[in-house]
């Protein structure tokens, strides 16, 4: 064992505590440079600690608690981590390093450089935000947090400075308020009927309603506003309107980790409440698993119906991301701790793969030969060959080709759905049905950037600068997508275990 219990478990807090101090420290720099090295100094350190913090509690199949300031409840407020978090926390801090480094040069060039350290003090409060919900055990402190990754979010967004920017922005800010009113009224209806915050004792006063029928309305009301409001901010069908013009007007990195990251955060907040308060059974019993395996099954296809329809490239990548969501939540909507496993592990895969193809998208943008028609990406993949394979790569992995992180998720989608027998040949039939439209709407673009080059193309003068930062991102993007692709059994094990352990 590498870390003795007492350094390990106060891991969660003091990664969350580095995210923080970063963003409060970071506008005292003023060069952008530097607030970008301090950035990702702090990422990596926080990704170390979550590495040796999963070495931990998966050797001791633990999961612990970690008392704020070591009052006791109900004063106190309480972080909680096992094999889930520390998985998440890791993947959250590679996905945050390598696409902000691989989309640096873009940032230099979309920021003005008189801003560019306040958009790096955006990122570390939002990343803050991200671990904070990834290990809260206290709802409350999950909406707050919430809050924080809203209008981080907003600003990372417009960020790039440009009038479709900022009604991209405020576009999005509507919906996610709308979604913060629901949880936060669904909040203050569950802290109303029991008088709690923290998970544990909102398990309890929940259990103890549910076993006398006292508020039972109430409660169901609230598990679903609860659910409503999360699957807002998550962009769920059919709240998914914000994201195509968010994604199209923001820098590629802004949109690599609101897709493959922020996104994400909510769904596992969603799904730790799921567990440690109301319980998946309970769940099932008033019909929100299958709403929200309804409006996940609608996603995947509606998604990637309208990714066809698309023609720039970044619009067509949002709408997958619509159905990408669709796969969690179809997993979610099993009812099953294995769909439920699954879907943690397709977090993972989206992560790693859609913050790869929005960094290479925006390098193929930047070098497009037709210039502002970023949709014209023919020969893109001859003049940086990076770029295209890693967008190639990103493109199998969605589609969901063997040795690639996508097939590992929907392969473990459809076994989970074999476990629940009613819902298995509508999963079955869908994840087909969507995996034949994602193929539809990715294979002509990797085609378009393979296309030969033109003799007049060929020797044009437009011979794009080979950026370090970019092809070593992509690279190492790459290598993890074959290692999850390749090692998911050892993943899914591990999510497993976590699973297990919130019970």
């Amino acid at each position: 064992m590498i870390l003795t219990h007492n350094i390990a478990h106060n891991i969660p807090f003091i990664s969350i505590f580095i995210a923080i101090f970063a963003g409060i420290v970071t506008p005292l720099i003023s060069d952008g440079r530097k607030s970008r090295i301090f950035h990702l100094s702090a990422v990596a350190a926080v990704g170390i600690l979550s590495a040796l913090l999963l070495i931990h509690v998966n050797a001791n199949q633990e999961r612990f608690t970690f008392l704020m300031g070591h009052f006791p409840s109900p004063w106190g407020n309480e972080l909680k981590a096992g094999p889930m978090e520390a998985v998440m926390a890791v993947v959250f801090s590679v996905v945050m390093f390598l696409t902000v480094t691989g989309g640096q040069y873009m940032i230099e060039k979309d920021i003005l450089p008189e801003k560019q350290n306040l958009y790096y003090v955006m990122l570390n409060l939002l990343f803050g935000s991200m671990l904070a919900l990834i290990y809260t055990n206290d709802i409350f402190t999950g909406y707050v947090f919430i809050e924080i990754n809203t209008i981080c979010s907003c600003a990372v967004i417009m960020s790039k400075d440009s009038g479709n920017g900022i009604l991209a922005t405020i576009r999005y800010l509507i919906m996610s308020i709308l979604g913060s009113g629901l949880i936060l009224f669904s909040i203050a209806m569950l802290y109303t009927v029991t008088g709690h915050l923290l998970f544990p004792q909102l398990k309890s006063g929940v259990m103890k309603l549910v076993n006398t029928g006292y508020y039972s309305f109430p409660l169901m009301i609230t598990a679903g506003l609860f659910t409503l409001g999360i699957a807002v901010k998550s962009a769920l069908f059919p709240f998914h309107t914000m994201l195509p013009g968010a994604y199209d007007a923001a820098t590629p990195s802004s949109s690599g980790i609101l897709s493959g990251l922020v996104l994400k955060s909510y769904i596992i907040f969603l799904i730790k409440v799921y567990y440690c308060v109301f319980t998946i059974e309970y769940l099932k019993e008033i019909k929100i698993t299958n709403l929200i395996f309804f409006l996940g099954v609608c996603g995947m296809i509606f998604g990637s119906v309208m990714a066809l329809k698309e023609r720039r490239i970044r619009r067509v990548l949002a709408y997958s991301s619509v159905a990408q969501i669709g796969y969690i939540y179809m997993g979610l909507g099993l009812g099953t701790s294995v769909g439920v496993t699954a879907a943690m592990l397709h977090v993972v895969a989206h992560a790693v793969t859609k913050s790869l193809l929005f960094v290479c998208t925006g390098r193929m943008k930047d070098i497009s030969l037709a210039g502002e028609a970023d949709h014209c990406l023919k020969g893109i993949g001859h003049k940086d060959r990076i770029a295209g394979i890693g967008f190639t790569v990103g493109a199998l992995s969605i589609i969901g080709i063997p040795l690639f992180a996508g097939f590992a998720s929907k392969l473990y989608l459809a076994i989970a759905s074999f476990y629940s027998p009613v819902k298995m040949a509508v999963a079955l039939i869908m994840l087909a049905v969507s995996m034949v439209l994602n193929a539809m709407y990715f294979i002509p673009p990797v085609v378009d950037i393979w296309h030969p080059l033109t003799e007049k193309d060929a020797n044009s003068k437009i011979v794009p600068c080979v950026v370090p930062t970019f092809a070593a991102a992509v690279v190492l993007f790459i290598a993890v997508n074959f290692l999850v692709g390749t090692c998911y059994d050892r993943i899914y094990d591990i999510f497993e275990v976590g699973v297990a352990l919130m019970h």
